[in-house]
């Protein structure tokens, strides 16, 4: 029976930037062993599915090439846009339940769609991890730790420069490397970039995920709760922020790359 997949450049307005996720929605979950080979099929950051629930509810869950993961904005915010473009949803609000508890996603008026997720701040680490620095080529300022490990860098220019060793990095035992520091363009406050080589994501281009650390970490040294944020990949990405006490909000556009069908 034919499965619908949506392919959605997520954090970008116009098609080939942002992050592309592919979206795949059920009537039920399929095994986890097949939805694990989609994502690798897929060979994109992140392949979403989900079930509808109840009312405006729905259960998702995210898979890279390599594994499941417990969170991802991008992929989230694909699948709102996808509710939403392709499927007839008309709610102000759509809730997904996950790994990481309720995700909401609510619907601006300008187009954006904006991730209701939780904030998880990172805390300083007394070192650097082994390997860090070989693995990104550079000595970071300092390192905090979350869910991923951030690199905080002096300047835009050291971030952008970055060509790191993917398998020295994959060797760290987080899910992840951010490296982060000021943007350049006063009108922008961070840029970061993220690394995920142990999750089978060498690059990722715009990472939702990692702005739940990146957004109470840079709103208590900037001093500010509104933040406007940029992933610095070759793609790019751009992310509008808020920190909200336990919950971060974390906005962007999203535009349709692709529809067609999974012959299963």
């Amino acid at each position: 029976m034919p499965l619908p997949i949506y392919q959605v450049d997520a954090f970008s307005a116009r098609p080939f930037a942002g992050n592309p996720a592919a979206v795949c929605p059920l009537s039920e979950w399929l095994p986890a062993e097949t939805m694990q080979a989609i994502a690798a099929e897929n060979n994109l950051a992140e392949t979403a599915f989900f079930v509808p629930r109840q009312g405006h509810e729905y259960e998702i869950r995210w898979f890279t090439p390599a594994v499941e993961v417990e969170l991802c904005g991008h992929a989230t915010l694909a699948s709102a846009h996808v509710l939403h473009q392709h499927l007839g949803f008309q709610g102000p609000e759509i809730v997904f339940h996950s790994q990481s508890g309720l995700l909401r996603v609510l619907r601006e008026t300008d187009g954006r769609l904006t991730l209701d997720f939780p904030s998880r701040p990172p805390q300083p680490l007394a070192g650097h991890p082994d390997g860090l620095a070989d693995g990104l080529r550079a000595t970071p300022l300092h390192v905090l730790a979350g869910p991923d490990l951030i690199a905080v860098f002096n300047s835009e220019a050291e971030v952008r420069a970055l060509r790191p060793d993917q398998a020295r990095l994959a060797q760290i035992e987080y899910r992840g490397i951010i490296a982060t520091a000021p943007a350049a363009d006063p009108e922008t406050d961070f840029v970061s970039r993220f690394f995920g080589p142990r999750v089978g994501v060498p690059e990722d281009p715009v990472t939702g995920s990692a702005h739940t650390t990146l957004i109470p970490y840079w709103a208590a040294r900037l001093g500010k709760t509104t933040l406007k944020a940029r992933q610095v990949s070759a793609r790019g990405g751009e992310l509008w922020c808020e920190l909200l006490e336990e919950r971060v909000h974390i906005s962007g556009y999203a535009v349709t790359y692709l529809r067609g069908e999974i012959e299963m």
